[in-house]
């Protein structure tokens, strides 16, 4: 056989066990969620009929739609900065020698490790309104204390604040694994020329950072548009749709109103938002943060 073609083969074999699962747990139920979209919810009664756009234009009618949309961006603009910037502190912490550091270590990891209906429920008991621990706080000093998750310009920043415990630990460890990839010699350099602390930092020390920012920046991106678990035990959504987020109003459609079509047609564009995202991180974002 001829070694080009016998080399193409051999390379075809070996990723074809990693193809398959691609095409099977990837490709294949996107493009069957497009195609269902584009068809009406079928019943042993009446057989599904192809509708085209029409489950997009009742989309695009749909107010809930938007409102979600504009409670997913919010939640991004709100978790996003401040669990980037809440780990990068821990991480400079942790990153220096002082007794029980391996334990600041530990405590600031174990909110990651915890199931998230376990963590949704921890929140709960902080938010209850009569016996929650942040309402007896308040009273204890005086305040008058909340129904958090009833309210609705409360809701959405309590479960932001709830997701900023739960990631800045996991986003942490990547800033510490990043700091310790910086060689001490650049600390000391910095030290010999008078440098302060912030300006190494942010002439320094966040530059060399910033392909581990992006990192983090596209999983916490992620992790924003796919939060199911917190609203199922903490508000399903509510108050009057005050906490629903674009997951979460998927599963509501698919798995409680059995309205599969539009639960497809809203995954479609939760895929279309996220392939804009990676696409403008492998064209665009790659481009400013490697040294090339």
């Amino acid at each position: 056989m001829n070694p080009k073609l016998s080399r193409h083969i051999y390379g075809w074999l070996l990723v074809t066990p990693a193809l398959i699962l691609l095409i099977a747990f990837t490709h294949y139920p996107i493009v069957s969620t497009f195609i269902n979209s584009l068809f009406s919810n079928g019943t042993v009664f009446k057989q599904s009929t192809f509708i085209g756009m029409e489950s997009y234009q009742t989309m695009i009618d749909d107010p809930i739609f938007w409102k979600v949309i504009k409670n997913n961006l919010w939640f991004a603009l709100g978790t996003i900065p401040t669990s980037i910037a809440l780990a990068i502190i821990m991480a400079l912490t942790v990153n220096k020698a002082f007794a029980g550091r391996a334990f600041v270590r530990m405590a600031f990891f174990t909110p990651t490790v915890l199931p998230m209906i376990a963590v949704a429920n921890i929140w709960l008991f902080f938010y209850a309104p009569e016996i929650g621990l942040i309402n007896n706080v308040l009273e204890f000093l005086g305040l008058e204390g909340k129904n958090w998750l009833g309210n609705t310009s409360t809701v959405l920043p309590a479960i932001m604040v709830m997701t900023v415990w739960k990631e800045a630990g996991f986003f942490m460890i990547f800033y510490l694994a990043g700091l310790q990839s910086i060689s001490p010699e650049l600390t000391e350099a910095a030290k010999l020329e008078g440098a302060g602390r912030w300006y190494y930092f942010r002439r320094v020390l966040f530059p060399l950072l910033l392909p581990t920012t992006l990192f983090v920046f596209m999983n916490a991106v992620l992790n924003s548009f796919k939060l199911v678990d917190h609203l199922f035990i903490l508000t399903k959504g509510g108050p009057n749709n005050a906490s629903n987020l674009l997951l979460y109003y998927i599963y509501e459609n698919a798995f409680a109103f059995f309205d599969t079509n539009y639960a497809a047609t809203l995954t479609v564009v939760l895929l279309v938002l996220l392939s804009v995202l990676a696409l403008s991180q492998f064209f665009f974002l790659d481009k400013k943060v490697h040294y090339r």
